[in-house]
């Protein structure tokens, strides 16, 4: 059975021609990313002149965001596309685009204001998430087709924000060489992996950037949104191949995140933060170390030795994040957080539990033992945390 290597198409920014396929979550020097799929059987290629490119691209740019993400907790930024939905700012785009995120940015058709954009929702298994330009009033939105109706070799246009060139987006062409396939993609960098279903199948080429942006019929309506794309193997070529949500799909889930549906896979986007990396008080008294991070962020390695912790219950405190209200509140490194707002925490699962039922802003009497055996407490208000 063949195997093709499936990567989800952000790109890191200052990305360049030549690049593996990636999602970028990291720096531009960040390596390519890579999972195994089973390659689909493509259809023959057809004809594509019933499309007029030019005029699909001056229809749909206007509608288009490049959406850039900065990773301040990983030291990185990446970059993707959003559709317009509304008049008054709501974009579609990948839930990975945004996922870590600590500031997003758009800018339309690659120019002129560049909004500040708030995540009102994400569906981190269907890989969708919505956002809205903050101050944005009176934008051109996309027009939605029916995804249901599509056929294979069907002629099609990808645009987007292909390697975040400068400038209006890309744009390519090819057909739907297959319906309903399911691929497997990971993110090396981030450690992020995938499975999505039902997928659009084109041979329109799709590059790291075009993740969120539309993948237009002939009529310039879209059908889906770009994703994800093959990267080849070492005994195989998989050049344009490229994946795409059915945009019923998308557009079915943006409406429940838009009415606050937050259930099932569905989550809102701001998320209340602490700012601290914990991890279980046990593994450190074996290990001597801290080790991985777990209830935190991944990337912020603790010393080569640790306190050791006063308690065998909570959430030790492995590192607290600068500027945060972990920051504020004089906790520190070898600490063990026992409870917020009087309710016991004893490990670092429940600690992220007990957070995840706060909203960013809100006020939290955190509880912790210090390494001397020191009950400490602090009123802190919460941060917001990256998306995701």
């Amino acid at each position: 059975m063949a195997v093709a290597a499936v990567a989800l198409v952000a790109a890191g920014v200052g990305a360049v021609v030549g690049t593996s396929l990636e999602r970028g979550t990291g720096s531009a020097s960040t390596g390519g990313t890579s999972s195994s799929a089973t390659t689909p059987t493509t259809a023959g290629s057809v004809s594509s002149n019933s499309l007029d490119v030019q005029a699909i691209a001056k229809k749909v740019d206007p509608a288009l965001v490049d959406i850039t993400t900065v990773l301040g907790y990983q030291n990185g930024e990446a970059a993707g596309t959003g559709m317009i939905l509304t008049s008054s700012g709501e974009v579609l785009t990948n839930n990975h685009v945004v996922d870590g995120g600590t500031k997003i940015t758009a800018q339309i058709d690659g120019k002129g204001r560049v909004y500040q954009v708030k995540v009102l929702g994400v569906d981190p298994t269907d890989d969708v998430a919505l956002l809205q330009l903050e101050g944005a009033s009176g934008l051109q939105t996309v027009h939605l087709g029916n995804s249901a109706s599509v056929a294979v070799g069907e002629p099609v246009v990808a645009i987007g924000n292909a390697l975040d060139l400068p400038g209006a987006p890309t744009v390519t062409e090819g057909i739907i060489s297959a319906l309903g396939r399911t691929i497997n993609a990971s993110d090396a960098g981030s450690g992020l992996t995938e499975t999505l279903h039902g997928m659009l199948q084109t041979d329109a080429p799709i590059n790291p950037g075009n993740s969120g942006g539309p993948l237009l019929d002939s009529a310039g309506q879209v059908i889906g949104m770009n994703t994800a794309a093959a990267s080849g193997s070492s005994t195989q070529s998989a050049s344009n191949i490229g994946f795409a949500i059915p945009i019923n799909r998308a557009a079915h889930i943006a409406s429940e995140i838009r009415a606050g549906d937050f259930s099932g896979s569905i989550e809102r986007g701001s998320k209340a933060f602490l700012g601290v990396e914990v991890e279980s008080p046990s593994v450190v008294t074996q290990s001597g170390q801290a080790g991985s991070p777990f209830g935190g962020f991944p990337g912020f390695g603790g010393a080569a030795t640790s306190p050791t912790p006063a308690t065998s219950s909570g959430a030790y405190v492995v590192e607290v994040l600068p500027d945060t209200a972990a920051s504020s509140s004089g906790l520190a490194a070898g600490d063990v957080i026992t409870g917020v707002d009087g309710k016991t925490v004893t490990s670092p699962s429940q600690l992220s539990s007990v957070l995840g039922t706060l909203q960013p802003g809100a006020k939290a009497q955190i509880r912790w033992v210090t390494p001397s055996d020191q009950t400490e407490h602090a009123t802190v208000t919460l941060g917001s945390g990256p998306i995701g």
